[in-house]
């Protein structure tokens, strides 16, 4: 199987990278600037990608298979600054949906091509922050709302790249122990990538655009 991951040099895009290294499958793994852990893995499987889902993808483009069976797009950011009502600004909202919600569509547009030519899986990372029906909490304006966009973002995905044989799922992958959910964190990087490509080997068991949490279950929209 050819996988490409982005945001895969550290967290759980490093851990999608290793989970797909062992079961054997080719992997390209997309970086912004730093190939972090990447640099450690010795396998001639592994196709490192400087690959900026907010820039110029062209010359990425170039370094990646013409058919491909599995897209995970992972590369996703909290954002900087406080996120409460009061404090949320324009510039952090922008920031966190052009690397969480634009990022992934961007992605999308210039690979569906080679995705639809091996009939492939799109898998979007979102987060369960990113349900509307889940959030009894508030707060949390620029990640929550660029995730929801996500959400939303991948259903037309799946309506529309359907006819082209197309699966796509969006991924809620826990509340996992990353730089980003901190060290208080419930799940580890391994559990929850293993529950995700779990999900990932059943997508069909799935309607089109579902968003469900790395132990299968639907997460609300």
């Amino acid at each position: 199987m050819r996988v490409v991951i982005t945001g895969a040099n550290r967290g759980i895009g490093l851990g999608f990278v290793q989970h797909y290294l062992e079961q054997g499958d080719e992997v390209w793994a997309g970086y912004r600037r730093d190939d972090g852990g990447l640099s450690g893995i010795d396998d001639p499987r592994l196709h490192p990608v400087c690959l900026d889902v907010t820039g110029n993808l062209d010359a990425a483009l170039s370094e990646l298979p013409d058919s491909i069976d599995l897209l995970i797009n992972n590369a996703g950011i909290y954002g900087s600054g406080a996120q409460s009502l009061q404090a949320v600004t324009p510039e952090s909202m922008r920031q966190v949906f052009e690397v969480n919600c634009i990022g992934p569509l961007r992605v999308v547009q210039a690979l569906r091509e080679r995705v639809g030519a091996a009939r492939g899986v799109i898998a979007n990372i979102s987060s369960k922050m990113g349900s509307i029906g889940d959030n009894t909490s508030g707060g949390y304006y620029a990640y929550r709302a660029a995730k929801a966009a996500l959400v939303m973002v991948s259903r037309s995905m799946a309506i529309d790249l359907a006819t082209a044989g197309v699966r796509v799922i969006t991924l809620h992958p826990g509340w996992v122990k990353t730089d980003m959910g901190g060290q208080s964190a419930l799940i580890e990087v391994s559990d929850s990538v293993r529950g995700m490509a779990r999900v990932l080997a059943h997508v069909d068991d799935y309607e089109p655009g579902a968003f469900v949490a790395f132990d299968g279950k639907p997460i609300p929209y």
